[in-house]
């Protein structure tokens, strides 16, 4: 373990920012902050409510729950509502599978048992076990995260599934993007040595902002060169991946375990 005193680090998340700021900033960091996306509660939407609704209409066969976030997200909504406690009773009788442990986590704090929680924490895996089970005229409830998943849902549909998707929260642009310039601009003069990402929406806006400014090759340049790339895993590598930028991974998909390996790489 190392010091990263002199290290300036991009921070780019908005949920959890706080508490990794601060472990940063005790082994010595200096942290810029500029959130690449904005998560919107959707807990008086009309289309949460309605897929809600739907659920409750009848039996329901297999629940997927993609995000522990999501899925809190989604039973405070009904809180709200007045009609968790049936929820709970229409997904307690559901066979559920989870992307992981931090899906698991959520189910099981609301008194819930999952089934098959997937290993790898991957969607693909989530969904590639899904699709190994006679999903022909069940009702299937996929809990979304912040944007549709249909190369995953389509091929729900087409195994014969009536499907509801549940989307507790969305993502966009955060409202002042003007601390994203500046984390770009600091990228680009070379005075930013890495950037963290956990989330791949953030991940792909920086790239997209970097297009609107006419910088994309640039800061490839910039990413492939002299500023080190970490990512909490795989997915939210994958816009890197794609773009042909390398990136550090922890070996497990943890806050904590970025910090650390932060620290490893790049501390004095």
């Amino acid at each position: 373990m190392g010091d990263l005193s002199g290290v300036t680090i991009g921070v780019t998340a908005e949920r959890r920012a706080e508490e990794f700021i601060s472990a940063l900033e005790r082994n010595g960091a200096t942290v810029r902050h500029a959130p690449m996306i904005h998560i919107v509660p959707l807990p008086d939407d009309d289309r949460l409510r309605a897929a809600t609704d739907e659920v409750l209409s009848g039996e329901l066969d297999v629940l997927a729950v993609t995000t522990g976030a999501g899925f809190r997200g989604w039973l405070e909504a009904a809180d709200g509502w007045g009609v968790s406690e049936r929820l709970l009773e229409r997904l307690g009788r559901a066979r559920i599978f989870t992307r992981g442990p931090k899906g698991k986590g959520a189910v099981r704090g609301r008194g819930l048992t999952e089934e098959w929680s997937a290993p790898e924490e991957s969607n693909r895996q989530l969904f590639a076990h899904l699709l190994g089970e006679d999903l022909a005229g069940k009702r299937v409830a996929v809990q979304l995260h912040g944007s549709p998943l249909p190369e995953h849902t389509a091929a729900l549909r087409e195994a014969g599934a009536r499907l509801i998707e549940v989307q507790p929260y969305r993502w966009e642009w955060p409202a002042d993007l003007a601390p994203a310039h500046r984390l770009l601009d600091g990228v680009l003069e070379r005075q930013v040595q890495a950037l963290a990402f956990t989330s791949a929406p953030a991940t792909a806006n920086l790239l997209a902002l970097a297009r609107q400014r006419g910088a994309y090759d640039a800061l490839l340049a910039a990413l492939r060169g002299d500023v080190v790339c970490a990512c909490v895993g795989p997915v939210t590598a994958a816009p890197l991946t794609e773009a042909g930028v390398p990136t550090l991974q922890p070996e497990r998909q943890r806050l904590g375990a970025l910090v650390k390996l932060l620290v490893a790489e790049l501390g004095s």
